[in-house]
């Protein structure tokens, strides 16, 4: 896609020189194409990958004896490695497509979200604003920019049959086509670590709009169903709408810092601990966003829809009370979906993917179960 970017990776410069001036990048493209590394990452230690993935994403930090070319500063790499992956499956890019787009972010940045480069290039993928790509601030937001490189890349016909290299040189365009092919291996063994980091090992609940069920059993019957708030902006709460005054003390704790989230984007995966935060994977996707809510009124859950829809008690859905877990999406058994009721006919979720924290009315909602955590009542 850039000259520079491409030239810096034939150099193997550390991430450090990627903080270089276009400039002194543009001096050394020519000894660059005189003097190519050798292909770096063809004998790649995935268990040193796996390791460090599991280290950082743990939260452990990482193993400073491991060593593995291409990810000198693992601490940044692959959080955003993660969030490359993890929007690659909310959008239901095989996992082909996730290693293109980390080979490619691999060999644009180093897999960080640079604020400079080649021309006006910014970001993971050092997209250029003057290129169509988007704003600078888009664009250095991992999650727009990995959404971006995606639709790219599904809009090249017969990309799957291509190689690695070919598949990104389709998308980016670059000045050294060549230059993505040394970096599959390791796109390859972080793609395969981190998916084991996700829920449900990265299979799931990812990317169908709420309300568009795909099967199974028929919706429940809801009894008061919000039909009189009309139109809802998303993140917004309507107005009149109160915590009702007979929740629970712990329902009306766990409603509470869910409504502090509205507005937050969606990231599949993602532990819904900052959802403010910088991090992508700091935001909330649907099941996160109940476990969190349910931790802050003392209440363990699963991490899980899958697991969530096995806890607590089943219930009617014409017996609603604020706090309640509600399931939409697949099937009564494995929904792929979860909101929590939060009175008035009203249920605050996390949709999918570009979309933000938001209540909707029940009445909106094919309803497949019904949980109720008991220790929320009390």
């Amino acid at each position: 896609m850039k000259a520079a970017a491409a030239a810096i990776g034939l150099l193997c410069l550390s991430p450090l020189a990627l903080a270089t001036t276009v400039s002194m990048a543009a001096a050394g493209s020519a000894a660059a194409r005189s003097a190519p590394c050798t292909p770096g990452g063809a004998n790649v230690d995935a268990s040193a990958v796996a390791k460090q993935v599991a280290a950082i994403l743990g939260g452990q930090g990482g193993d400073s004896s491991i060593r593995v070319e291409g990810l000198e500063l693992p601490a940044e790499q692959i959080p955003h490695a993660k969030t490359i992956v993890a929007t690659g499956i909310a959008l239901k890019v095989p996992e082909r497509g996730q290693v293109v787009a980390l080979a490619t972010a691999i060999q644009e940045s180093r897999l960080r979200n640079l604020n400079s480069g080649d021309r006006d290039s910014l970001g993971l993928f050092q997209q250029r604003p003057s290129q169509g790509w988007g704003t600078p601030e888009q664009i250095r937001d991992p999650v727009y920019a990995s959404t971006k490189f995606y639709k790219g890349l599904l809009e090249v016909k017969g990309w799957q049959q291509m190689t690695i290299t070919q598949a990104a040189q389709a998308v980016q365009r670059s000045g050294f086509p060549d230059a993505y092919a040394r970096w599959e291996p390791l796109a390859r063994a972080l793609q395969q670590a981190i998916v084991k980091t996700l829920p449900n090992g990265g299979t799931g609940q990812a990317g169908q709009e709420a309300g568009t069920p795909s099967g199974g059993a028929g919706g429940c019957k809801p009894g008061e169903d919000g039909a009189d708030w009309g139109a809802i902006p998303e993140g917004t709460v309507p107005a009149g709408y109160k915590i009702p005054a007979d929740a629970s003390p712990k329902a009306r704790t766990a409603i509470d810092w869910a409504m502090h989230q509205l507005g937050t984007l969606y990231q599949w995966g993602g532990t819904c601990t900052a959802p403010r935060g910088p991090d992508p994977m700091g935001r909330c996707d649907c099941s996160s966003l109940m476990q969190q809510a349910y931790a802050k009124a003392g209440i363990q859950l699963t991490r899980t829809t899958y697991t969530q829809v096995k806890e607590g008690d089943a219930v009617p859905a014409n017996a609603l009370v604020p706090g309640d877990l509600l399931f939409t999406r697949g099937t009564a058994a494995v929904p792929e979906h979860v909101g929590m009721y939060i009175g008035a006919g009203l249920v605050i979720n996390a949709p999918r993917t570009t979309k933000p924290v938001r209540i909707e009315k029940v009445g909106d909602w094919q309803i497949l179960a019904v949980r109720r955590i008991p220790a929320l009542s009390k």
